[in-house]
């Protein structure tokens, strides 16, 4: 059974110790107390057991420090003779007969061993911050001839820890106990020119006065990501930059301009779209529609080192935002002359024919600029302005470039916030109807009214028809819409019979789109009405603009005809201002042509006289001939004065409506009307 050190055996590493930092200022008491203390324990040889020597390997320490080396001359076992010539011997002398020679050297210790031949890159550092040690992986990486080298030196100047304020800060508190581990990434300079990522670890020793330092190289990790980040921010077709990055350059560009002082703080952009790019991919395919892509791509590319080359500064930044879609980016911008200078010159540029694999193709391309200051701009709201800005580029005629209109914008929002609003105002009941008469023009009797609608708004006010109507047949609450107004337009006309049953009943015009044909049951919402309300048919006039009859054919056509058979009078409203397709007047079931207030304001007197403009008149009379032939009435819109009053009733003309004799009023100032005559 082996036994363990003696109580001198344990003295000796603390006096080692104390010699090693007395010796060396390279190794600290308290790296060697714990290497001492790491090392794995050995059982004592016979000479070790009768000496009271430590039994560990002689190279954990300084060659001067050595147990053997250090013990005095005269040590011997306390059973050893004085005598004795060899103390350490027990064999017999005439056995050995030579004096044997020394033992032989002991191998490092184990964590030694490990520290000197570990791949990955380590130093001892003191609480200075000094290195006390360091292994042949550190002084590769950092370019030292050797690892004693680095010995002595400061670790946070190796790797450039001081850079910045936050790493320091916690290196310091690693360094006095106060932080458990720092880990950061740095880019260092080797000596012979190249650069290395690595990455840095700094750990307390447990139980000593010193922490560990490790390196690891990152550089390959470090280019992967670079190559992976290019793929993912750059686009295939064009290896132009994507919207991602894009909107990460733009971002940084707005943030660094709102704090730092320097240039002129403003930003501009052209958001750029190719036009009839579509084309190309449908009839020669996506391939030459790519080829066309990074054509387009090259040509924008040089455009903007040209500009910026001009400029001496740098080139406005060019990106693929998706689709047929460019954006040049411009830091720093000098104005809108400036970018309209670039729309100009990227038009010029994208004029010239292209030859792709002997196909020779041209384009044009359609331009959104705009420019601002970068203070109190983001960068959704720069990228909404300059699509808003595209879409009119386009309306316009495309192949153009035009500039952002802050007031032509703000009528877009009105539109937005009226389109998004119009369905929820038909459930809140923010719409109410107004009725304009309709007289008969040979005795004046008021023979029926047209329903017109208002939009009670809460925040613009009383809004007119031509503000909401065109946006519900777009988004299609128009038929909502339309169902409330026959609601109850027939509710309104049924009550005013029930009230002046002694009165001539009136009729009721509803104006009718011709999306509720499409995208509803007509014929059915008329019947439930009608019957609901209990309101005769040939007391409901259908009102249909004459663009939308003239093309009825199939559903509309056959809705129309149901309509009439059960007995609701149709009416073409703004006759003679559309397709004026006569040909149509004797299929379809019309009753009542109204003809447009444009013909009937052409009836003006010339220096008071008694004749109104002859074709103007010709025309006028022309229709009311025609209509009545056919068997049709008609009513004539924007009567304002009594003089064209009097024209139209010697005409021929059935009806009027208009100022003269009423503006659209509330349905009890209708009620009076129907009292006083």
């Amino acid at each position: 059974m082996s036994e363990g050190p003696t109580t001198a055996a344990g003295a000796a590493p603390e006096s080692t110790c104390r010699a090693v930092t007395e010796s060396s200022g390279a190794v600290s008491s308290a790296a060697v107390s714990s290497a001492a203390v790491a090392a794995p324990p050995h059982a004592p040889t016979p000479d070790s057991a009768r000496t009271g020597q430590d039994a560990r390997p002689h190279e954990a320490l300084p060659q001067d420090a050595r147990p053997h080396e250090a013990r005095p001359q005269d040590a011997r076992p306390q059973d050893a003779h004085p005598h004795d010539p060899h103390p350490h011997d027990t064999r017999p002398h005439d056995v050995l007969g030579v004096e044997p020679p020394p033992p032989p050297a002991a191998p490092p210790a184990p964590y030694l061993s490990a520290f000197l031949a570990a791949p990955l890159a380590l130093a001892v550092v003191d609480r200075r911050g000094q290195v006390v040690t360091a292994n042949a992986a550190l002084s590769a990486m950092l370019g030292a001839d050797e690892p004693a080298a680095l010995e002595g030196r400061t670790a946070a100047e190796l790797v450039d820890l001081a850079s910045d304020s936050r790493t320091w800060h916690s290196y310091r508190e690693v360094l006095r106990g106060r932080q458990a581990r720092l880990t950061c990434t740095r880019r260092i300079k080797h000596p012979d020119g190249h650069s290395l990522w690595i990455q840095v670890t700094v750990s307390p020793v447990p139980g000593g006065r010193t922490v560990l330092l490790s390196l690891t190289d990152i550089s390959a990790r470090r280019e992967l990501q670079a190559r992976l980040r290019h793929l993912q921010m750059h686009d295939p077709v064009t290896r132009l930059p994507n919207r991602t990055l894009f909107f990460e350059r733009l971002s940084a560009a707005l943030e660094a301009g709102a704090y730092d002082g320097a240039g002129t703080g403003r930003i501009g952009l052209c958001y750029l779209d190719l036009d009839g790019f579509k084309a190309v991919n449908d009839t020669l395919g996506h391939g030459v529609g790519d080829r066309l892509l990074a054509a387009v791509a090259e040509r924008l590319t040089r455009c903007a080192d040209r500009i910026g080359y001009d400029r001496g500064a740098v080139a406005p930044l060019v990106a693929r935002l998706g689709g047929d879609e460019f954006a040049l980016l411009v830091e720093d911008s000098a104005g809108t002359e400036q970018l309209a200078g670039l729309a100009d010159s990227v038009l010029r540029t994208l004029q010239e024919p292209f030859d792709l694999s002997g196909q020779r193709l041209a384009v044009s391309a359609s331009i959104g600029v705009v420019e601002r200051h970068m203070e109190g701009t983001t960068a959704t709201g720069l990228m909404q302005a300059a699509d808003t800005t595209l879409y009119w580029a386009k309306a316009d005629g495309k192949a153009r470039w035009t500039l952002f209109d802050p007031e032509r914008n703000a009528h877009r929002m009105t539109r937005q916030a009226l389109s998004s609003g119009l369905r929820p105002a038909v459930e809140r009941g923010e719409f109410v109807l107004e009725y304009q008469p309709l007289v008969n023009l040979g005795d004046g009797v008021l023979r029926g009214v047209e329903a017109l609608v208002r939009w009670d708004h809460p925040q613009f006010g009383m809004l007119s028809p031509n503000r909401f109507i065109g946006l519900a047949e777009e988004d299609g609450s128009i038929v909502q819409l339309g169902r409330w107004i026959l609601r109850t337009a027939c509710r309104q006309a049924r009550a005013w019979q029930l009230q002046h049953p002694e009165a001539p009943p009136v009729y009721v015009s509803v104006n009718v789109a011709v999306r509720q044909v499409w995208d509803s049951d007509l014929v059915a919402d008329v019947a439930e009405v009608l019957a609901e309300t209990g309101l005769p048919p040939e007391l409901l006039q259908l009102e249909l603009t004459e663009s939308a009859v003239m093309g009825s054919a199939g559903r509309p056509l056959q809705a129309l005809q149901s309509l009439s058979d059960m007995g609701v009078h149709i009416a073409i409203d703004d006759f003679g201002t559309g397709y004026s397709n006569l040909a149509y007047l004797s299929r379809l079931p019309v009753s009542v042509l109204k003809l447009d207030g444009s013909f009937v304001r052409g009836f003006q007197y010339d220096d008071g006289g008694e004749h109104a403009t002859p074709a103007d008149a010709v025309i006028v009379e022309a229709m009311v001939q025609l209509a009545h032939r056919l068997g049709l009435t008609v009513t004539a819109e924007c009567v304002e004065t009594a003089a064209q009053a009097a024209r139209l009733r010697q005409i021929g003309c059935d009806t009027g409506q208009g100022w003269l004799y009423s503006r659209p009023v509330a349905p009890d100032r209708i009620s009076a009307l129907l009292t006083t005559s």
